[in-house]
């Protein structure tokens, strides 16, 4: 695509038709039905817009689909308790993704389209548009899989009244996952016991950003984590080649973040500076819970003084988990 060359080579993008896409919305109520989001929102919430492009932008025609890998080393664990974060929130990959989306509008609406980008938004379900614009498929995990980048991406689209062509990227490997059960085999709460279906009540990841109290199954399997969790994805043969090629390049800091912080700190500043987290209600109190937790389970020799203080805390989510992690130490 003309208008994507200043956008990095690594920004990958293919395009589909801006319509509906039925097949999603279908899953999306028979899975709520069941009752397997919980508390979920997101796109989840409004289907009748996140899964209907169409509606998004007068006179849509096309969706420009984009992923932009995410891959980078982890830097050494610091020597202090830290707790482990998820590859996507080492930092905030949808402002650059957002940022680079954009130029092409521009780019577009300079020759008279109208144009909408949509990245980390609950109005579009992008993982529906990478893979009917060919860059993905669905995993037995859930995730959508970028042939040649794995799992690890950010997602995003443009929804245009242009009307567009691109041809696919050539696929060097078949996508799929064949009999492969890695992931469904790794999953310490049986998550994923149904092949392409996630029970989020059961799922770790969800656990740490939800607003009920910590089930003991799920606090044990948190092991040092502190929010989301990338088992499924590191088990991915899929991840594997993007592993290999990227273990050269800078290590990145965010993989850790100290529990001394998430306990400590005034809840203004713990907040700011994990601004591009879901937290629910915006309340550090769940990053406080999260952190109990993983000290419990990681660092319990310094449970006496970074949970002694909420012992006796009126908070009922921080007084059950700072007694958790004094237990264990």
């Amino acid at each position: 695509m003309e208008l994507a060359r200043d956008c990095g080579d690594d920004l990958l993008l293919g395009v589909a038709a801006a319509e509906p896409y039925l097949e999603t919305e279908r899953v999306i109520a028979e899975r709520r039905a069941r009752g397997l989001f919980g508390e979920m929102r997101f796109t989840l919430t409004n289907t009748a817009r996140s899964c209907h492009p169409e509606r998004l932008v007068r006179g849509a025609r096309s969706v420009i689909a984009a992923a932009a890998p995410l891959w980078r080393p982890a830097a050494p664990r610091p020597d202090d308790p830290t707790g482990r974060m998820p590859r996507y929130a080492w930092s905030d990959p949808y402002a650059p993704l957002r940022a680079r989306l954009g130029v092409i509008a521009d780019g577009l609406r300079a020759q008279g389209a109208r144009c909408a980008v949509f990245v980390d938004s609950n109005h579009h379900v992008d993982r529906a548009a990478a893979i009917r614009a060919g860059l993905a498929f669905s995993a037995k995990n859930t995730m959508a899989i970028v042939p040649g980048h794995g799992s690890f991406v950010a997602l995003g689209v443009i929804v245009t009244d242009a009307e567009l062509e691109l041809e696919p990227a050539p696929q060097l490997v078949p996508p799929g996952c064949g009999s492969c059960t890695l992931c469904i085999d790794a999953c310490p709460t049986g998550a994923l016991d149904e092949p392409g279906t996630l029970d989020a009540t059961r799922c770790i990841s969800w656990t740490t950003q939800q607003r009920n109290a910590m089930p003991e199954e799920h606090a044990a399997a948190l092991e040092d984590r502190v929010y989301g969790c990338d088992i499924c994805q590191d088990v991915c043969p899929w991840n594997a080649g993007p592993a290999r090629r990227g273990a050269d390049e800078q290590p990145h800091a965010g993989a850790w973040i100290s529990l001394t912080d998430w306990l400590t700190l005034p809840d203004a500043e713990l907040l700011s500076r994990h601004g591009h987290l879901y937290v629910p209600d915006r309340d550090p109190r769940y990053l406080r819970r999260n952190a109990l937790v993983a000290l419990g389970n990681a660092f319990p020799e310094h449970a006496p003084e970074l949970a002694g203080p909420y012992r006796d805390s009126a908070d009922d989510l921080l007084r059950v988990a700072a007694r958790r992690a004094l237990e264990r130490s």
